[in-house]
């Protein structure tokens, strides 16, 4: 099941960026004084209770004003409206209920959606009146201040008791989660479709069919799967600023994210393309284990060494990823489609191997035997020891007597070292240095 998408929208400079920031944890809205710095729909994933959602800040809506910016802004926020689950309407409770409150309001009532009222920057909290946000009709004031995170909480409860029980309650600690990725008319949605052996998502040769993230689950061999069709990734310039396909190309994105295996499938009757390198970049930076997918491959003349002269060549392209596994298929025919999950099987063990740390630490004691650390100004490095704290992807910790000394070529030869030893196919691997001091490289 998709997660909820959750909507902050209002008139420009009620705190709206500020409140993002504060539950995304991350500063991914720029927050000033300005109405107007936040022109675009941003996105994060957000967890509270157990329960997942995408939160998202929009511009400021300013009816008003018809300058081509207010225009844009006020299209975006639409658009966030439009596929939202759940709208956040801010106001400003230092400066009480304006006209443009109004507007917004009925625009909001047209929407449909549940609609919750927050009331930001309530300084005296919770004691202010807030009976002037009534006439408003928007049901009941939520106060918050986002800057002091006073009421966040409460605001949040809010939120999720409008999600549906079943996202709620999702259990998918036994379930591995498949994202098929790739640009539009790769195949992506027919390959889906001969996985499930029926037509659950819509084929044709249009560019963009799949509009959103389709989730199916399935069962296979007693193992729970979840099967994401994602909407076709097409370059950032292709893309009309005002269209429905931008959201829909971050809720791929966002499906990467929450995936644990990702297919990436490229057609094989093209040649590789600069986007088709940037999808495979995204996937290798989220940490996911992956399978190149090179689909329609009964399109292809083949030889001897037609496979080899594609891996080939892919291994040149994906450098940065050499670690990939890679299978030949065909939706339309069938053909391999059976080895899509035995291989996706493969690469998601291999990002949950679990390394004793007395065995890793032979491994890199001979690796340091074999080619001897560098020294920098005299100074030559040492390896202490090695330890792995984490795994999806992999993730090892070697502590050093100084950070500084490790080379970028030293540490790419000691996690080369590491998946030679342990076979870390189709899946990125994490290496950190620390040195005595906690510096990390």
């Amino acid at each position: 099941m998709s997660k909820p998408l959750v909507a902050v929208v209002g008139k420009p400079n009620v705190g709206k960026s500020t409140f993002f920031n504060k539950v995304s944890g991350d500063r991914k809205s720029i927050v000033l004084d300005t109405p107007g710095i936040t022109r675009d729909r941003i996105y994060a994933d957000v967890e509270w209770c157990g329960a997942k959602f995408t939160l998202v800040d929009t511009g400021g809506i300013s009816l008003g004003d018809n300058d081509e910016i207010s225009k844009h802004i006020r299209k975006q926020a639409q658009i966030a409206m439009d596929i939202s689950d759940v709208i956040l309407f801010f106001v400003d409770g230092k400066n009480g209920v304006t006209a443009e409150d109004y507007d917004v309001a009925n625009l909001l009532r047209r929407s449909g959606k549940s609609v919750l009222l927050v009331v930001n920057k309530i300084d005296n909290f919770p004691a202010e009146d807030l009976s002037e946000f009534y006439e408003l009709g928007m049901g009941e004031p939520i106060p918050i201040s986002s800057e002091h995170m006073k009421g966040v909480g409460d605001l949040l409860d809010e939120i999720v008791s409008h999600f549906d029980e079943d996202i709620m309650h999702e259990d998918d600690d036994d379930v591995i989660k498949i994202a098929v990725v790739g640009k539009p008319n790769a195949g992506k949605s027919s390959l889906v479709n001969k996985i499930l052996g029926f037509e659950r998502t819509i084929v044709s040769n249009i560019a963009g069919t799949t509009r959103d993230a389709i989730d199916t689950p399935f069962e296979v061999d007693g193992q729970k799967y979840l099967i994401i069709d994602t909407a076709g990734i097409r370059r950032k310039r292709s893309i009309g600023e005002d269209s429905v396909e931008y959201y829909s190309i971050l809720r791929s994105l966002a499906a990467v994210r929450r995936a644990d295996v990702c297919l990436v499938v490229l057609d094989a009757s093209e040649e590789l393309s600069e986007q088709d390198v940037k999808i495979a970049g995204y996937v290798h930076e989220q940490g996911k284990p992956s399978v190149i997918v090179l689909n329609k491959w009964d399109l292809i003349e083949k030889d001897t060494f037609t496979v080899e002269k594609y891996n080939k060549k892919l291994k040149c392209d994906l450098a940065f990823m050499e670690y990939f596994k890679s299978l030949t298929v065909s939706a339309k025919t069938g053909q391999r489609v059976n080895k899509l999950l035995e291989t996706a099987n493969y690469v998601y063990q291999k990002s949950l191997l679990r390394v004793t740390t007395g065995v890793l630490n032979d491994v890199i004691t001979d690796a340091t035997l074999t080619v001897e650390p560098p020294a920098k100004k005299g100074r030559r490095l040492k390896i202490l020891y090695a330890t792995q704290p984490a795994v999806q992807p992999p993730t090892f910790v070697i502590f050093v007597n100084d950070a500084s000394l490790m080379h970028f070529s030293y540490k790419r030869y000691l996690e080369n070292s590491l998946r030679k030893a342990f076979g870390f196919d189709g899946t990125p691997i994490k290496v950190i240095v620390r040195s005595k001091d906690e510096k990390e490289v």
